[in-house]
């Protein structure tokens, strides 16, 4: 077996390992066009911020421990240019020399990756306007860190905040272009509002809704000038790109490889492309989406990895096919997580995906244990089945905890009634008795009994007053002067009962408290006193989250 693999890093590098472990005789040799192999691209921005100060520990593993304890033809430096499927052959150069030779294979696996995508804006091809794919990226980014006072990052998706977080650490002030109304756009955005506060908090001028249409040397201070759409303009020292990749897909087009809708390869189960001797992994291709099984795009280094293991096992002859995506990610943004799996609610309005949400505000571990910290997770399920569609978390410690639970949870099928009886660890440092996920799965599942009726604030407060229903704030009076909905009246829970005669029996209620325990009390009790109620899903936290600064809390 001759095997020729296309590109290292995650899914190339994982797949020449996993060839050596199963074949001890077949000749693998990896090609990459960069100088290295295998390298941690997730920590580049924290080398820039120099919170990782040693750039040797971003090598994974380097050509020549390969070469000594795997036995691959590793050849750095070296750009596969052309397929000859007809006769099973590459075409490639070596980038030192400049020198083209021919290079047969039994087997081929491309692995190219996605590259930075670059708008066709006048300026965007200016030395200080930069992007961030490899090492020699690093490199130049954090050389002209050093001398830079202020930058702009193009980009609010996870490579922009990580970008922003490390400069704004260097003590460099920050510029944050984004094209969309919130950061972070595969979550709803809602949960990216605690986000958007931490940037500013932090001193980052954040401009949404916005975008670049050019970018110009300034001859007098030899800085540059972006002209941003809304009719800003923003000096700066340097410009650093993270709007999105588009996969390497031009070696697989002109050897005529089927691609899919987005402009990925397309693969099957086993990773082969429309040639059976040829795979596809990483970034480059399409895959099915677990939840909904639309095909996407999902440059994630988890998915690359697992499709380069089986990619090697099927082509030695082993059983092995690879169950999809789920775009399972996380970020940090200082001392804030923000992470997420499966289904998006945005995505669900896309497909025409039915769909329940409901929202809770827990603390990561016990509240009379000291350092709890409070987070808020919206989890998406099928209003018939309780079948966990998605999860969204932000906020602080255990985020990553709870979406990784839920993101087993989505692999496994499971329904939000599972979730009531999940067992978990549980010491006072580390959890509850009645872990965030539990309580998750009590909202959800009393919700689909019919214990537990709730509206989305946005729906409440989209109604028109004649027909809303009246909002009752059951949290004591000195939260409800603090700041409450528009137009809701005041009742303690606590004293609800004993002021039952004040409501109107014909209106329908809408309940609402702090984060949604109170509320739901106040549900119960009055759906057993005849009245038709509902609760306010995830009460004033969320709607804070809907609606943060601009939004008059008591505007009537």
């Amino acid at each position: 077996m001759k095997l020729v693999i296309v590109g290292g890093v995650a899914g190339g590098a994982s797949a020449a390992a996993r060839a050596r472990r199963l074949d001890e005789s077949a000749e693998i040799i990896l090609l990459e066009r960069g100088p290295d192999v295998s390298f941690a691209n997730c920590g580049m921005p924290y080398y820039i911020g120099q919170q990782i100060v040693d750039r040797k520990r971003l090598l994974v593993v380097t050509p020549e421990r390969l070469r000594e304890r795997l036995n691959l033809d590793v050849r750095p430096q070296t750009e596969a240019i052309a397929i000859d499927r007809a006769k099973k052959q590459l075409r490639v150069r070596n980038l030192a020399n400049d020198e083209e030779y021919d290079l047969t294979y039994d087997k081929l696996i491309l692995a190219p990756g996605a590259s930075p995508f670059r708008p066709a804006v006048p300026g965007f091809d200016l030395l200080r306007v930069m992007t961030l794919r490899n090492l020699s990226d690093m490199d130049r980014i954090a050389a002209a860190s050093s001398a830079a006072k202020h930058v702009v990052v193009m980009g609010a998706g996870f490579i922009g905040l990580e970008m922003i977080e490390n400069l704004v650490h260097r003590g460099i002030s920050c510029t944050l272009v984004q094209n969309q109304s919130q950061v972070l756009s595969p979550l709803d955005a809602e949960m990216t509002t605690p986000l958007a506060e931490e940037l500013v908090k932090r001193g980052v001028d954040l401009a949404l809704s916005d975008s670049a249409t050019s970018i110009e040397t300034v001859e007098s201070t030899g800085r540059m000038r972006v002209q941003l759409q809304s009719g800003r303009e923003v000096e700066t020292d340097l410009v650093v790109v993270g709007i999105g990749v588009r996969p390497e897909n031009q070696l697989a087009i002109a050897a005529g490889l089927a691609l899919g809708d987005r402009g990925g390869i397309a693969v099957n189960e086993a990773m082969q492309t429309s040639d059976p001797d040829i795979y596809a992994v990483g970034d480059v291709v399409e895959t099915r989406d677990v939840v909904s099984g639309v095909k996407q795009l999902m440059p994630l280094a988890g998915p690359a990895n697992r499709q380069g293991r089986i990619a090697a096992d099927h082509l030695f002859g082993r059983p092995a096919k690879f169950r999809g995506t789920q775009a399972t990610a996380i970020v940090g943004l200082w001392k804030l997580t923000a992470a997420m799996t499966g289904l998006s609610e945005k995505v669900c309005r896309l497909r025409n995906i039915p769909f329940c949400a409901v929202y809770i505000h827990p603390a990561h571990h016990a509240t009379y244990y000291p350092g709890a910290e409070p987070m808020s997770l919206k989890v998406l399920f099928d209003p018939t089945s309780g079948r966990i569609l998605g999860a969204q978390g932000v906020g602080g410690a255990g985020v990553d905890k709870r979406i990784d639970i839920l993101s087993i949870a989505i692999q496994s099928k499971m329904t939000v009634f599972d979730l009531e009886e999940a067992e978990l660890c549980y010491a006072p440092q580390f959890g509850s008795a009645k872990d965030p996920i539990n309580m998750v799965g009590f909202v959800a599942a009393g919700m689909l009994r019919g214990d537990h009726p709730q509206i989305d604030v946005r729906e409440l407060l989209a109604m028109d007053p004649s027909v809303r229903p009246l909002v009752l704030d059951v949290r004591t009076s000195e939260e409800f002067a603090a700041g409450h909905l528009p137009g809701a009246i005041s009742i303690s829970v606590d004293q609800l009962r004993g002021r039952l005669s004040e409501l109107d029996p014909t209106r329908k209620i809408a309940a609402y408290c702090q984060v949604g325990q109170r509320g739901y009390f106040a549900t119960r009790i009055l759906l057993q006193h005849g009245f038709d109620v509902v609760n306010v899903s995830g009460g004033y936290k969320t709607y804070l989250l809907h609606f943060p600064a601009g939004y008059s809390a008591n505007a009537s």
